[in-house]
């Protein structure tokens, strides 16, 4: 038997909001421990100047608990 966890955090980038969850799955997995999944809850652009400036992502992040 296994027990997961679920954490959400945001990421930004500047580029696309696929490099946003990918940067944000890469980080995560920085620090926890048996990442097995990520969902994205929400997606934002920051605009200014009536351009894109930033793409940011709510992920749900699942890891495996030791």
């Amino acid at each position: 038997m296994s027990v997961a966890r679920v954490t959400e955090i945001i990421a930004s980038s500047s580029k696309s909001f696929e490099d946003a969850v990918e940067e944000g799955v890469k980080r995560a997995a920085e620090t926890l421990k048996n990442v097995e999944g990520a969902w994205v809850k929400d997606q934002k652009a920051v605009v200014k100047n009536g351009k894109i400036t930033e793409y940011r992502v709510v992920l749900k992040v699942t890891f495996v608990l030791e």
